[in-house]
């Protein structure tokens, strides 16, 4: 990994001669080390966690709730959370919350060995939710910790690596945790490739360590995020909390100002529209994630090797779309392909509710990601662009009130569907929802109120 990252293309930006200062190439080196590292855990535990629930035994609502918990936690703990954080120097709060949550994936890497399945389908749902309290503060103080030891004019740059180098990783070792899965008895596998995934979740906390001092440097005063940041998305649709949440960071981040962000006057006209419409999608998008898992074992009966596989395809896929993503924009805009990329992410539900073998599983996972890096590649700047720059905060905080709410709600109601109906009829409903949420978003532009005519004024 660290001569992954030496070698990594980050002595200069693509097509400048400008070449990045030696004061930040320490900082730049511990923010890839940072991701390089995260991407083994995404790979490896964050991939598999849903599916090891699904082998001993978890029911789609348990699977719900280990992906539900996080997003109920982040609504009730957002706000606490950044008030803790605004009287603490932000370096040494983003490592400790990072330590302190990063031991979540020890409890992991214990269980398959040590406990029976149904205990350990109960300690995954109550460790996450627990552990998942340090998390916000990591997720919020994370944002700020970039924006502090990142230049603005460098930010582009350095968020298009880090989001490049998480892909590559992830890839490498989705790949690598499905051949060790297939060569070695379920308690023996999941140890080792969870054991893999606190490794690389260890090794992050150590690169924010590297960061701790920033802010004690002169001159490092906090400034707000204006590029996007995050991570990529997770196969399986499961993926966008941590995509699309981490994507617009300063979601999290207003809330460090308290609640007299949440104005009423904010969503009164079209921004409650797109926000309304956006609300939506997310709760269909994840509204089929717990049923994935039990639809590609259950029912399909993929081994490991075959799960890795459709993995590492989807996220080759993320990554060569991704590179058409400025070209598109330019042509279409970002309204247009986030509908055209949500309703094309529809079809991924279908896809998975209709086919019969694990070649099918392929195309459907080129299509995902395909149109994930649609999606992921545009909805951030899409929003962006309905917030006013003087009042970002304010604007953002509805949003990210609303992509939480949506998560919760999204994984509790597809396991509900698949009791009421049948898994596959429920993933096919969720191809409808998701597709109309598309037209919602494509509709929601109609709805914009015409600017009125100015005279351009006399001399």
């Amino acid at each position: 990994m660290q001569r992954l990252m030496h070698r990594f293309p980050w002595s200069r930006p693509t097509g400048t001669s400008q070449i990045i200062p030696p004061e930040l190439k320490q900082r730049f080196y511990h923010l890839y080390g940072d991701i390089g590292w995260y991407g083994l855990v995404a790979g490896t535990t964050i991939a598999f966690l849903a599916v090891y629930a699904a082998r001993i035994g978890a029911s789609a609502f348990q699977i719900g709730m280990i992906t539900a918990g996080p997003a109920m936690v982040n609504l009730i703990f957002t706000m606490p959370a950044g008030r803790w954080l605004q009287n603490r120097p932000i370096g040494p709060a983003v490592f400790r919350s990072a330590v302190i949550f990063r031991i979540l994936y020890l409890i992991y890497a214990l269980l398959p060995m040590l406990l029976a399945p149904a205990v350990q389908i109960e300690i995954l749902i109550w460790a996450t939710l627990l552990l998942t309290i340090p998390g916000v503060g990591l997720a919020i103080g994370f944002n700020t910790l970039f924006a502090i030891a990142v230049p603005i004019e460098w930010r582009g740059y350095v968020a298009g690596r880090r989001n490049a180098l998480l892909s590559v990783v992830y890839i490498v070792a989705s790949l690598l945790a499905g051949f060790i899965l297939d060569h070695t008895s379920l308690e023996v596998g999941y140890t080792l490739i969870f054991f893999i995934g606190f490794i690389g979740a260890a090794m992050s906390a150590y690169h924010l360590h590297g960061l701790r001092h920033i802010t004690d440097l002169p001159g490092n005063e906090p400034q707000r995020i204006r590029q996007i940041i995050g991570d990529k998305a997770q196969p399986g649709d499961m993926r966008g909390g941590q995509g699309i949440g981490h994507r617009v960071g300063i979601a999290l981040r207003s809330f460090t100002r308290g609640q007299d962000l949440l104005r009423a006057d904010v969503v009164r006209g079209h921004y409650g529209i797109v926000i309304l419409a956006l609300f939506t999608f997310h709760l269909a998008q994840f509204m089929p994630g717990p049923l994935f898992p039990i639809r590609w074992v259950d029912q399909l009966k993929f081994n490991d090797g075959q799960i890795a596989v459709g993995t590492a395809v989807f996220h080759a896929s993320v990554l060569l779309g991704s590179l058409q993503i400025d070209r598109l924009t330019q042509r279409y805009g970002n309204h247009m392909l986030t509908a055209v990329g949500i309703a094309l992410l529809s079809t991924y539900s279908l896809f998975t509710a209709l086919m019969p073998n694990f070649f099918f599983y392929i195309v459907t996972s080129i299509v995902g990601g395909l149109a994930w890096a649609l999606v992921g590649g545009t909805l951030a700047n899409y929003l962006l662009e309905k917030v006013p720059d003087h009042d970002r905060p304010a604007y953002l905080a509805w949003y990210n009130i609303a992509l939480n709410l949506a998560i919760f709600m999204g994984v509790l109601l597809g396991p509900l569907l698949a009791d009421l109906f049948s898994v596959q009829i429920a993933l096919v409903l969720t191809f409808f929802f998701r597709l109309g949420s598309a037209i919602f978003i494509w509709l929601a532009e109609r709805t914009k109120p015409a600017q009125p005519h100015v005279e351009p004024a006399g001399e």
